[in-house]
């Protein structure tokens, strides 16, 4: 997993994710849910909300297995899988939820997500620009574009442009000024990058990642060397 892949799931899982289609609060009326499935999920977003990844599985594993076309339930999964390190699984998770709802753009932006983080840069590319033809006006595909190219080491000035359709989109997110000043640092704009960052703190005081990623253009911070192993631990958690 490259850094700039671990630094996207890190500032963006929780983050920039609502809880799946069809799936209330845990706190809603019953007649919210349509499905059998919807509370079951429902509960396990609720422990992935509160940074509970294990237990989320646990939680959703039986309920697929009882309710395999539960399209929340597996794009849920897919996140989960995520969020513990499982690319292969949460790739298996995307593709089922895919199976069952091709044009909901969210599972098409997971299996993104884990074919970047697991090298596979074409086919994250390829999945990333199909929710951007489902859903263009979702400032979050563009960003997962952004993110792939960058991951790629390819067509980094694509990759800004992707950034920069987000904040048009959105210009009122932190995370996409965020990655938009990664990408003019990949192009060598060191300033418009710094500009970047700022403007992303100001709108989040304090985000650890962005003020990291600051410092180290102006020379304050090392940048982070490449870990040879894989693990990743989200949640701001450091490998044990």
């Amino acid at each position: 997993m490259t850094e700039l892949a671990r630094t996207e799931l890190a500032r963006t899982e929780l983050a920039r994710t609502a809880l799946p289609l069809g799936v209330a609060t845990p706190d809603a009326p019953a007649r919210a849910f349509a499905d059998p499935a919807d509370m079951g999920v429902a509960r396990a977003a609720a422990l992935f909300e509160h940074m509970q990844p294990e237990q989320a599985a646990a939680q959703l594993e039986p309920i697929l297995a009882a309710h395999p076309a539960s399209v929340s339930g597996w794009i849920l999964m897919g996140r989960v899988r995520l969020a513990l390190d499982q690319m292969d699984t949460a790739l298996d998770a995307a593709n089922k939820a895919i199976e069952l709802a091709p044009e909901d753009p969210r599972p098409l932006a997971i299996a993104s997500r884990a074919l970047t983080l697991l090298g596979r840069h074409d086919e994250a590319l390829s999945m990333a620009y199909r929710a951007i033809v489902v859903e263009p006006k979702n400032p979050l595909w563009h960003d997962r574009v952004a993110w792939a190219l960058l991951a790629a080491d390819r067509q980094t000035a694509d990759a800004e442009q992707a950034a920069r359709t987000a904040i048009s989109l959105d210009p009122n997110e932190a995370h996409y000024y965020f990655t938009h000043g990664m990408a003019l640092a990949a192009l060598g704009h060191v300033d418009q990058a710094r500009q970047a960052l700022a403007t992303s703190l100001r709108i989040e005081p304090g985000n650890p990642v962005a003020k990291t990623r600051l410092d180290i253009l102006n020379g304050a911070a090392e940048p982070v060397v490449e870990k040879k192993k894989r693990g990743w631990k989200l949640f701001g958690r450091k490998d044990e």
